[in-house]
């Protein structure tokens, strides 16, 4: 699980220090643990503030809020059902964040590890600092990149590459997402909110979100390599191919 200072946190959530004190004194956030005199959050925290922002922007004032949360967490509610936190996908990640030395990013990337590159890996959020030290939201991305370049893509290049994905999958996703919304949420009404005894169904479709974009996505990725990778990069395989059988002969 990762783990977030308040300034951290607040970067990941796209808010400010001074919001996230104050949706505590709310009691719409709950208190961090403590480690001696540091506070320390966790990313049912961060998804509770996602949740909080997405309320704000929709107009909810924060007696509303308070009450709509005291409510799921109460009784028959999405927080029995799967958990607040869960609903917003931060349980379904496959991943968990990790700790990256600056040593081991050295070593992964040599001398291409420029402080421009750097910096704009701090942008994408493909490295997040933790104090003194880095950390990688998500391993595999990062280990893709590094993979990129043992093949003699230039980092920058591969940044790129992150931002271009980073920018397609969001958008893939939402049109995800917006379908669910359109044919089973938004007919209900704008300011629909089900009831006690619909909780459980609703909460089960929210679970179903984020399995359901990593299978599609992923399912889609498979096929796209399996078409577009030939089609690259075939004739190239082809002519070595011609070659070996050549020599050979």
């Amino acid at each position: 699980m990762a783990e977030y200072r308040i300034d951290d946190l607040a970067r990941a959530a796209g808010t400010s220090v001074r919001n996230i004190r104050v949706y505590q004194d709310r009691d719409l956030l709950a208190p961090p643990a403590r480690r001696g005199r540091t506070a320390i959050y966790g990313d049912g925290h961060l998804a509770r503030l996602r949740l909080i922002r997405n309320m704000l922007d929709r107009g909810y004032a924060f007696a509303q809020i308070k009450e709509m949360i005291d409510a799921w967490t109460a009784g028959h509610s999405l927080a029995d059902v799967l958990g607040l936190e869960e609903a917003t996908g931060a349980a379904w990640s496959h991943e968990r964040p990790a700790v990256v030395p600056m040593a081991d990013l050295v070593r992964m990337f040599g001398t291409q590890l420029t402080p421009a590159n750097l910096r704009r890996a701090l942008e994408l959020g493909v490295l997040e600092r933790r104090g003194a030290q880095f950390v990688a939201p998500s391993p595999g991305l990062l280990e893709a990149g590094h993979e990129l370049v043992r093949l003699d893509v230039p980092l920058a290049e591969a940044l790129a590459l992150a931002a271009e994905l980073q920018t397609e999958t969001d958008r893939i996703t939402g049109l995800l997402i917006g379908l669910v919304r359109r044919y089973v949420l938004d007919p209900k009404g704008p300011d629909w909110l089900p009831s006690g005894e619909e909780l459980p169904h609703y909460a089960d479709v929210i679970s179903r979100l984020h399995p359901l974009v990593m299978s599609a996505l992923s399912a889609a990725v498979d096929r796209s390599a399996r078409r577009v990778i030939p089609e690259i990069i075939g004739d190239r395989l082809v002519a070595m191919a011609e070659r070996a059988a050549a020599e050979q002969g």
